[in-house]
């Protein structure tokens, strides 16, 4: 059955064809549609349009989304969810006036959670990662790359890469691995980082190859970490693997990291912190897509990405939480969206375009995750059986789904997000700070209607349940409660 929302308030960013990033001016065009339907048929987006070309098909499953805008989910490229334990206890120190090098020459920081990792078993890791990859998808992010790095040694990150292949086969977003070699040098290699570097690729990347567990490589180019001769050993060494390189690069200091990355032709420079003019002219005219890690930003203290300067110069930018247990505790990409435009001067449709830019050029995830097209690809399968609530808001009119689409043999799921706001009205940038996103559950809200014959009857799952027939819910929105078949909004705004 096909799957009909109706009276949309705004549809945004929809496109007729197929377009691999914005940049410069174009970022700040943000196609929608106000008052529009979108039509799903099985795997597929079938149409959409304004509401005066409304379909009057029969045997619909229609969703009434007056006062809603409806977009695609996140995507976010750059994270570090796979990691055993915790470091609150560097929140504190950096309170108390400690910087990341600081907390790192005692011992903290990144070997403070190797230290963890090694000693956690890789099922043990599973079970604590796969928390937060529940908690960002219920947040609405609908793609993610996952990077290891935590291990510091062979062993443990083939431990990282393996828990998140198993990610991968079990949850239906698009997941992609990257191997983050050189993240610190570990204690047992003190002085050593060629051989440690040497250690680590000569031992992991084969076993990569042979279990197809990363597609990216990754180094912490950064004075104190590695060296731009560092990173040139670990980038010569994945090419003969085909790993793509994706850099660390100028979150201190600018020592040359994006023009190796540029000559190595690199999927992208993240960080960013800091960016000079050669920076700049070695991005222009590459294939190299600066990202920015705002969270890092905001947690740590340190100077946000300087994103007018990259737009003002024709570049793309996209946005990713940098999700890890130190620098950038949160995988919320809706504070990330807002954190961009409050602190970094971006428009809401640099933002969202940012939010979403990364997904084939960095993230190189199905296209069809990031913008709306007419009959989008078939295996991206949309629907509408929500995924659970995380912490905060965000919510993703999304799914779990188990079935086997098109002999594919995994799951698969296209995401949603909807936005919910007052009978008043508000604009898209308005919703989008407020970060009033809504949970949509199926099994309590779902009406089906035939067009024809204005029946309503329960949903297929409860049929299929035996489910008796469920109360109509209300939800409150500030002092409007004449909402009905919705559930709860709440609202919420939270390196290496």
């Amino acid at each position: 059955m096909k799957t009909l929302f109706i009276n949309i308030k705004e549809l945004v960013q929809i496109r007729e064809a197929s377009v691999s990033f914005v940049a410069g001016k174009a970022m700040k065009l943000l196609p929608t549609i106000k008052n529009a339907y979108l039509l799903i048929d099985a795997d597929r987006i079938f149409a959409f349009g304004p509401m005066h070309e409304c379909p009057k098909e029969s045997m619909l499953e229609v969703i009434d989304a007056k006062g809603k805008m409806i977009l695609p989910a996140w995507c976010d490229s750059h994270t570090h969810i796979v990691y055993a334990g915790s470091r609150e206890e560097e929140f504190k120190d950096r309170i108390n006036g400690l910087s990341y090098e600081e907390i790192a020459a005692n011992g903290g920081g990144i070997l403070n959670s190797a230290k963890t990792l090694q000693t956690t078993s890789e099922n043990d890791l599973y079970e604590q990662s796969k928390v937060r990859l529940e908690e960002v998808m219920a947040l609405g992010t609908g793609a993610i790359e996952i990077k290891s790095g935590y291990g510091l040694s062979p062993e443990s990150e083939l431990k990282m890469l393996r828990v998140i292949k198993r990610f991968k086969k079990e949850y239906p977003i698009p997941i992609k691995a990257t191997f983050l070699a050189a993240h610190a040098l570990p204690k047992n290699f003190a002085g050593d980082t060629t051989a440690f570097l040497n250690d680590m690729l000569t031992k992991v990347l084969p076993v990569i190859k042979k279990e197809n567990l990363a597609t990216a490589i990754d180094v912490f180019c950064e004075k104190g970490y590695f060296s731009i001769a560092d990173t040139k050993q670990v980038l010569k060494a994945a090419k003969d693997y085909g790993l793509i390189p994706k850099l660390h690069v100028n979150q201190f200091n600018a020592i040359g990291g994006v023009s190796l990355a540029v000559k190595y032709n690199a999927r992208s420079v993240d960080h960013l912190e800091h960016i000079t003019e050669d920076d700049i002219e070695a991005l222009k005219n590459s294939k190299t897509i600066p990202v920015a890690l705002p969270g890092c930003s905001y947690f740590l203290g340190i100077p946000f990405t300087p994103a007018r300067k990259i737009i003002n110069a024709g570049l793309p930018l996209a946005l990713a939480s940098d999700y890890n247990p130190g620098s950038a505790p949160s995988g919320n990409m809706n504070f990330i969206v807002s954190a961009a435009c409050i602190k970094m001067k971006m428009t809401p449709e640099e933002a969202i375009n940012a939010a979403k830019n990364k997904l084939e050029k960095v993230a190189e995830k199905s296209p069809y995750i990031g913008k709306l097209w007419k009959m989008a690809k078939t295996g991206t399968r949309v629907v509408t059986t929500g995924i659970g609530v995380g912490i905060g808001a965000g919510a993703v009119l999304g799914s779990v789904n188990t079935d086997v689409a098109n002999g594919i043999g995994r799951h698969i799921a296209q995401f949603l997000l909807t936005w919910n706001f007052n009978s008043t009205g508000r604009s898209l940038g308005e919703v989008m700070l407020a970060g009033m996103f809504e949970y949509f559950d199926k099994d309590l809200d779902k009406i089906i209607t035939q067009i024809g014959g204005g029946t309503v009857a329960k949903t297929a799952n409860d049929k299929a349940l035996n489910k008796p027939d469920k109360p109509e819910r209300k939800f409150k929105q500030g002092n409007n409660t004449n909402n009905t078949n919705n559930t709860t909004t709440n609202t919420n705004t939270k390196s290496p």
